[in-house]
């Protein structure tokens, strides 16, 4: 229920499993060349030199892989309720998101498994008919290791004829 159910049905501390990805180095390379041209994102050997010792990913990347995948879980969740003739409650807008954190670097061939969780929730004043969700975001590399972190705030429909 955390992606497609109304805010009266979700529950804090619900949580969800996004999915997983490996990070390679061509990839690496892709996402810095358009998104974040710094030398340790670019090219091995800076990347070696550098404070990380050795090519890595950007932050923008792992939480933008986040993103991709929390928009593929939710749109599954959502075929799959509709084909049972469930509904699908609507997504508001996000106004931002907090304590943004990279914990550790992601590396070439690191696999990182993302997650999410309800961690507040509270009625919309100015909108009676949304909930206001806060959920903690991870992502956790192959060893066990946070390696990202963030809570986003997002508006989501009230079941009808709840507000």
């Amino acid at each position: 229920m955390t992606f497609v159910g109304y805010f009266d049905d979700i529950r804090i501390g619900e949580r969800a499993e996004l999915g997983s990805h490996t990070f390679t180095a061509d990839e690496i390379k892709r996402f810095a060349r358009q998104f974040d041209p710094q030398a340790f994102h670019l090219d091995e050997s800076a990347a070696k030199r550098s404070h990380f010792g050795r090519l890595c990913a950007s932050g923008w990347h792992s939480a933008s892989t986040w993103m991709r995948l929390a928009i593929r879980y939710r749109d599954k969740l959502a075929t799959e309720h509709r084909a049972r003739g469930q509904p699908v409650a609507e997504l508001g807008p996000s106004p931002g998101f907090r304590d943004l954190k990279w914990l550790k670097p992601v590396y070439a061939d690191d696999t990182i498994s993302y997650a999410t969780e309800v961690v507040e929730k509270r009625e919309s004043k100015s909108m009676p008919e949304w909930g206001i969700l806060r959920y903690k975001n991870t992502g956790t590399n192959q060893a066990g290791e946070l390696v990202l972190s963030y809570v986003s705030t997002v508006f989501i429909q009230r079941r009808p004829g709840s507000a």
